[in-house]
């Protein structure tokens, strides 16, 4: 079982969890077109972005490599009834691209727990339609603070130009970046308050 398998069934009881999903959406919403959008939320955990996106989506497919996450997102899905939603396993580093494209790719705090920042841009950009989108958010670069010492396998967060960088080389043009949440937590050397940016990026 995997850190984030056991941490699957109370992941959703965190309220700065919800409240920096819910915000994040609504900034995502706010700079691209999602009404009537087919969706990609990659590393989609319980699903807290894609729910927020889904009642104007066309079509949000959520994927994750977490079976402990996957199987509390398909129980919301089942709950809310939501026809418009589908759980998928996938690992776009190691497995075949969906079948289909898609208009928006997305993603929470997801991009720092994957090593291969260019690749997986890459695969974005391959999973994307033609003038699609892709809308990331994740940590500024920081000291390695927000997860401690002792958690080694994530990056401390990105630099904004270099990301930027990596985004265009990937294919991406009309980049930019917003900070749209601050996470609050307590670390070795007392409170800090944690930028998280958006950036986005269209497929040239």
């Amino acid at each position: 079982m995997s850190d984030f398998d056991a941490k699957a069934a109370t992941w959703d009881q965190d309220p700065i969890k919800v409240e920096r999903a819910t915000t994040v959406g609504r900034a995502i919403a706010g700079s691209v077109v999602v009404e009537g959008r087919t969706i990609l939320e990659y590393g989609c955990g319980t699903g807290l972005l894609g729910f927020v996106l889904q009642p104007i989506a066309g079509h949000v497919t959520l994927a994750d490599t977490s079976a402990g996450m996957l199987e509390v997102l398909r129980g919301k899905v089942a709950a809310t009834g939501a026809a418009n939603m589908t759980p998928l396993r996938l690992d776009l580093l190691a497995d075949p691209l969906p079948a289909g494209r898609f208009d928006l790719v997305c993603s929470l705090m997801t991009l720092h727990h994957i090593p291969d920042t260019p690749g997986i841009l890459e695969k974005f950009h391959q999973v994307l339609a033609p003038g699609g989108w892709v809308a990331l958010s994740d940590l500024d670069a920081e000291d390695g603070s927000f997860h401690g010492k002792d958690v080694t396998n994530v990056h401390p967060g990105f630099d904004r130009t270099a990301l930027g960088r990596q985004l265009e080389a990937a294919g991406f043009r009309e980049i930019r970046f917003s900070t749209v949440f601050e996470i609050p937590r307590e670390t070795a050397s007392g409170p800090r308050r944690f930028p998280v940016f958006l950036a986005l990026g269209r497929k040239g």
